[in-house]
């Protein structure tokens, strides 16, 4: 079983949520400081990163940019930073969620299974395990099962809250949502965080496919209203 790994420099802190994700059935990995962090997420691939942005050495925001670099497991940030601008920044670096200092280490276990769940890494059958969606003959592919973006055949690193919000706009090509609905649509009704975070993931999909991100083609951004996803979908096969 993959671990979850905490990345956290106080030991009393990192015991405490050790017990409780092992009390969940989790193994644990931890980790405290950002080159121990970086090598272990190369040698356990973890299922998921627990990560405290006040770290030694090393901030957690680049500890948070080179784990997204090794693989698309989702990253909880752990911080006493509380203000929107942080959070949204938290989340333009990629991280799933974002927990503020001090918590409950029962809703931290609660927030874990939950982007889990959206990441389709909870052992179950997720409901984004459907045929992939296919644009533009075949120039974006999208697959739910795997959670794989493929631009003009290449693959697209993206990570699963991204990819979340890319498959609920390419789901409904041409239909505005709302900041509102995409993290209903994308994230569930249980997700705490902030509407203007939907801002940095779509930014982040941008960066890595549109051909010119300033003046992006696939994502629109409707003003006063949200987003719309503007790939015209392929007619496949049955």
């Amino acid at each position: 079983m993959n671990p979850v790994m905490v990345v956290e420099d106080d030991r009393k802190i990192a015991n405490v949520v050790r017990a409780y994700m092992e009390g969940a059935g989790y193994r644990v990995v931890l980790a405290g400081n950002g080159p121990d962090a970086v090598q272990a997420a190369l040698r356990e691939t973890p299922l998921a990163v627990i990560l405290d942005l006040m770290l030694p050495g090393k901030s957690g925001e680049e500890v948070c940019q080179e784990l997204k670099e090794i693989g698309d497991f989702p990253v909880i940030m752990l911080t006493s930073k509380s203000s929107e601008e942080e959070r949204v920044a938290g989340f333009a670096l990629g991280a799933d969620d974002y927990v503020v200092k001090p918590f409950s280490p029962r809703e931290l276990v609660y927030r874990l299974k939950a982007v889990l769940r959206r990441a389709g890494r909870d052992g179950k059958d997720a409901d984004n395990n459907k045929n992939p969606l296919s644009f533009n003959c075949g120039q974006l592919v999208l697959d739910g099962r795997t959670y794989e973006v493929r631009k003009r055949g290449g693959l697209v690193k993206i990570t699963p809250t991204e990819f979340k919000v890319l498959l609920s706009l390419a789901s409904n090509p041409g239909k505005v949502f709302t900041r509102e609905e995409l993290v209903e649509a994308a994230l569930g009704y249980q997700f705490e965080g902030y509407e203007r975070s939907v801002d940095a993931h779509i930014k982040n999909i941008r960066r890595k496919m549109e051909d010119d991100p300033k003046n992006p083609s696939l994502i629109i951004t409707i003003y006063g209203l949200g987003y719309r996803f503007s790939g015209k979908k392929d007619v496949l096969p049955s």
